[in-house]
């Protein structure tokens, strides 16, 4: 095994033990803050592995954008890293998947800008931007049929209320200017390509399109974006492939020239960053792990994806409809299954933030540089250094976290919740960051059990869970109780008291 750094990217090489000459496969992985390439040969074993940082720019509050061409870049970098020392006529196809984030080109391919600054480059709005809070409320309103596929309430993060924002507040600088809409994985498919085609995957996750019934005019015509029905939707997509089927011809010379393989290379239509692994949890093979699902077909198993956000993911083979839980999606993600989805909107975003906002951040982040360990590998050592002999749980038996600081994306679907902490002291130190940094896990993993309850065809293959979880449900009741009956004595807590009595019903 080899390593080798630079400032930006890790790559480690693993030989596979088959000396002869092998097929292999190149997968991009584009996530919120970084590029992944990975080199798998064809028994599955991954030769290597790079990654790169991408840039993200917040110009206001719960505006988030990217530069399609920082990320491309980016994709070209990792790829050529894992491709370096490999006879590339063995490489037998490469695949996509990215975050669903919308991209705006002109007729031109060039990028517009998103933004009312003018800022070209920067021509992505991320999934996790909420600028289109009103356009997503009127959507909701309107109660149209294709609303029952995404649990009865569309989210913000999806791409209709992006689009009808764009033309309520950009009408001359990018409405009109633009060729065509991309999610983020299309886009990469078309930059390989050239083919303008639109994944499966994409369309009926983010988009209202239908396996069955494609698109539906009446509801692009009732929330006001009817010039998208006119020009039969060539700027979001009239050629739809199927996850994993071949895109055109395969990589265009220009395309090959920047990604270091031979032109012609076959690529794959495209999928969800999030759906990607789920395809890879519901799909792997276990035979031999001794675990549970070891000869049970793939319906009973529940896939949960970690990153920036994350997502709760299970396949039926009859469409199940659940309030506030998105879905049923046919042939998504498994094909001739149906997927539905949940999760929650900042996970791995939500301890970023409260780690690297803490004011004992800088001194962990000294602490953890000298002794070679990540911030969070520290956090962990030092959480069992002042446990003592209570279990870590208990530590933060006085701190707990409310983790909607992004709103709920379910089974709640509300944007408009906040998230809070109770419990803080005056202390400032790395004891309690640790602690802040202990709840604010706590509470991500509480609130996992949110949306499978609701989700009852996978409930059961989640109850082990609920019973390790159910002494940290029980901490969580006891405060909010207290807050509880102290606002009925407390005007000043009042605000607290309202905003627990709102949600007590969840826990």
């Amino acid at each position: 095994m080899s390593w080798q750094f630079d400032n930006h990217t890790v790559l480690v090489k693993m030989h596979s033990k088959k000396q002869a000459p092998v097929n292999y496969y190149v997968g991009i992985d584009v996530g919120s803050a970084s590029v992944r390439a990975a080199l798998v040969d064809e028994f599955g074993t991954v030769v290597a592995h790079a990654d790169q940082p991408i840039q993200i720019w917040e110009p206001q509050a719960d505006h988030y954008e990217q530069s399609s061409a920082d990320i491309w870049a980016a994709c070209c970098s990792v790829t050529k890293k894992v491709v370096c020392g490999v006879d590339a006529r063995q490489i037998r196809g490469l695949g996509f998947d990215a975050t669903c984030s919308l991209v705006v080109v002109d007729k031109q391919f060039q990028p517009l800008a998103v933004n009312c600054e003018g800022q070209n480059h920067r021509n992505v709005i991320m999934w996790m931007d909420h600028r289109a809070v009103s356009q997503v409320d009127r959507i909701n309103q309107t109660q149209h049929r294709v609303l029952s596929y995404v649990g009865g309430t569309m989210s913000v993060e999806m791409q209709p209320p992006k689009l009808l924002w764009i033309k309520e507040n950009l009408q001359e600088s990018c409405w009109e200017k633009a060729g065509y809409f991309f999610d983020l994985p299309d886009f990469l498919s078309w930059k390989a390509t050239g083919v303008t085609a639109r994944s499966l995957c994409t369309l009926v996750c983010k988009w209202t399109y239908t396996s069955d019934g494609g698109w539906d005019d009446s509801f692009w015509q009732m929330i006001g974006l009817e010039d998208l029905v006119k020009d039969k939707y060539e700027k979001i997509g009239n050629h739809v492939l199927s996850p994993g089927e071949a895109v055109g011809k395969g990589l265009t010379a220009e395309a090959a020239r920047d990604l270091g393989l031979p032109e012609g290379t076959a690529v794959a239509a495209s999928l969800i960053d999030a759906h990607a692994g789920g395809l890879g949890v519901i799909g792997a093979d276990v035979k031999g792990h001794n675990l549970p699902c070891e000869n049970q077909p793939i319906t009973s198993r529940v896939a949960m994806i970690c990153g920036t956000s994350s997502c709760h993911m299970g396949v039926s083979e009859t469409p199940i409809f659940v309030p506030g839980v998105w879905g049923p999606y046919f042939s998504a993600m498994v094909p001739g299954f149906w997927l539905n989805e949940g999760g929650q909107s900042a996970t791995g975003k939500l301890i970023e933030h409260v780690v690297r906002g803490h004011v004992a951040f800088p001194e962990l982040q000294a602490k953890a540089k000298a002794s070679s360990q990540s911030i969070y590998t520290y956090l962990n050592s030092h959480l069992d250094l002042i446990k003592k002999s209570l279990p870590v749980g208990f530590l933060t038996v006085d701190l707990h976290v409310w983790p909607d600081f992004h709103g709920n994306r379910s089974p709640l679907t509300d944007l408009t919740l906040k998230g809070m902490v109770v419990g803080l002291t005056l202390s400032r130190g790395l004891d309690e960051l640790a602690l802040i940094y202990l709840a604010t896990i706590q509470a991500i993993a509480a609130s996992l059990l949110s949306c499978p309850k609701k989700w009852s065809l996978f409930w059961w293959v989640l109850l082990f869970l609920e019973l390790v979880l159910l002494g940290i449900l029980h901490l969580y009741r006891r405060p909010w109780r207290k807050w509880e009956k102290l606002g009925e004595s407390c005007s000043q807590t009042m605000g607290i008291k309202d905003f627990m009595t709102r949600n007590m019903k969840y826990f």
